[in-house]
């Protein structure tokens, strides 16, 4: 927790500073997307997830740039004569370093890369219950996609990502395992100061 803290203040620093505010420096991004886990989500099965970031990153070099974001991802288990129905929420931070790079001599079109990693919790929600919440993990994400220059620094960004997240939980006396593996494509939209 403490080591996340010091990431969170450190970054937010560097955002602050004065140089932070020249041309192009820092950016706001809102990333909507399409999830697919790759297995169970606690062993149960679940349909395709949805979601949405928000981020905001400083590159402290031309190409080069960390950021920081919240994110909130859903994933539903629909109800059958058997089981009941779950609705999963993961919600929590990510924090990375970003590289773009324009493709050979092109002014609108560059292609991005994702490092970095989340802090997230995950929500189980039973029709028939309660909440139960696991978390919060710390876990690792990559991204790769595409920047289209829009014009007057706006951007299009298309992704592709995979995140890990795994945790236990003890409950009533056990000890429950979860893995959150997925592969998401996102659409972005970013404008740079």
């Amino acid at each position: 927790m403490t080591y996340l803290k010091t990431i969170l203040i450190a970054t937010l620093l560097m955002i602050v500073s004065s140089t932070a505010l020249t041309y192009d420096k820092v950016a706001l991004e809102l990333n909507s997307k399409i999830n697919f886990t790759t297995e169970d989500i606690a062993g149960i099965d679940v349909e395709t997830g949805y979601g949405v970031e928000f981020a905001l990153s400083y590159n402290f070099m031309e190409q080069l740039g960390v950021y920081v974001g919240w994110g909130w991802d859903q994933y539903v288990h629909e109800a059958s004569r058997v089981n009941t129905g779950f609705v999963f929420d993961e919600m929590g931070y990510t924090f990375g370093l970003q590289f773009v790079r324009p493709f050979g001599s092109s002014e609108e079109l560059s292609y991005l890369l994702k490092v970095g990693g989340i802090y997230n919790k995950v929500s189980i929600e039973p029709e028939t219950s309660g909440a139960r919440v696991f978390g919060p993990e710390l876990g690792w994400e990559i991204a790769a996609g595409v920047q289209y220059d829009l014009g007057k620094t706006w951007y299009l960004r298309p992704q592709i990502g995979y995140r890990s997240l795994t945790g236990d939980d003890s409950f009533s006396g056990y000890t429950y395992d979860f893995k959150l593996n997925n592969i998401a494509f996102g659409l972005g939209i970013a404008k740079s100061f």
